[in-house]
């Protein structure tokens, strides 16, 4: 197996796609890496073959016959997607012991299924905007990095879920550069690139065509990349986005900074859409996610992809091998 210690995957939002997932995974991925399932094993599917185990440990020895199941008996019952406000504790939990479990070694890497912040809200008084929020309450880390990735394209937008009026005040020169210094020290830690090469895209169409569709290039941008390559940082840029991410270009790069969520999410799901990880940078463990919500409208039905969890476990698995 790749990873000699187990990868934690938490169950998400019951209600949602996560507990079809996690069978899935396991059928696809049970000769070639090993993981458990933390949450209750009454939500899994009928017919899933799954056996509990008591510690991280018996992981290893379960896996390829059974889905190890860290179980976690949740308050009431499961109906498929119709989320169930007594849940929402039981899922902060499930969170809070997969990290607990990663701290203390016991677990190599999380991944983490989707959450629903609108239950986890209304049934816990979850105060986070989201999972890589809670995680780095829990880490004690300050600032993450959002990064997106996949066999073909890894791309981070420097800011992410705000109002794209809002973009050119949250993106000052000091987060721009927290942005390329995260990325960067990840790309050598977690991914083992010794001189990363990152590609930096521009505020404005065509990167601000010298001042004639903004200034932002021009007055601090191109300033700030200049003195981060005299620092000894690989970076291109500012690029125009609309020809950063062809084949060509992305040969060029080990991976792009966008300025902003749809200037980035764009791109990688266009590209590989049912393949796409979400990886938070910034932790002090490895932690992927598959990209994409709890798809309640599918839940139930076993129509639910497990291509991007997949993926997410497998690069957990090596993330892990490189830290």
């Amino acid at each position: 197996m790749l990873n000699t210690k187990p990868i934690a995957l938490t169950c998400g939002e019951p209600a949602g796609i996560g507990p079809e997932l996690a069978p899935k995974a396991w059928a696809a991925l049970k000769d070639e890496l090993c993981f458990f399932f933390l949450g209750d094993a009454t939500h899994l599917p009928d017919g899933t073959a799954f056996e509990l185990i008591n510690t991280p440990a018996e992981a290893a020895e379960v896996m390829q016959r059974a889905l190890p199941v860290l179980n976690m008996p949740f308050a009431g019952k499961r109906t498929a997607g119709v989320a169930n406000p007594n849940h929402a504790k039981s899922v902060v939990a499930s969170i809070e012991r997969a990290v607990a479990l990663v701290q203390t070694g016991e677990a190599c890497a999380l991944c983490t299924l989707p959450i629903n912040k609108k239950a986890l809200k209304d049934g816990a008084g979850f105060a986070f905007p989201g999972h890589t929020e809670f995680l780095a309450h829990l880490a004690g880390v300050d600032e993450v990095v959002m990064m997106l990735a996949s066999p073909q394209l890894k791309v981070v937008p420097a800011t992410i879920h705000i109002a794209l009026s809002q973009v050119p005040h949250a993106l000052t020169p000091a987060k721009l550069r927290r942005v390329i210094e995260i990325t960067a020290s990840e790309l050598k830690k977690r991914f083992g690139l010794n001189s990363p090469r990152l590609a930096i895209a521009g505020l404005n169409p065509h990167a601000g065509e010298g001042g004639a569709m903004g200034r932002e290039e021009l007055d601090w941008i191109t300033p700030l990349l200049e003195d981060m390559r005299a620092e000894g940082y690989a970076l291109s840029g500012p690029l125009p986005a609309d020809t950063m991410f062809h084949a060509a270009a992305r040969a060029g790069y080990d991976a792009a900074i966008a300025m902003y969520h749809d200037q980035a999410l764009i791109p990688i799901k266009t590209l590989d859409f049912d393949r796409g990880v979400n990886v938070t940078l910034g932790l002090p463990f490895v932690r992927t996610s598959p990209d994409h919500g709890t798809a309640f409208d599918i839940a139930g039905t076993g129509a639910a992809n497990p291509s991007s969890t997949i993926e997410a476990l497998r690069l957990a698995a090596r993330m892990a091998r490189v830290a």
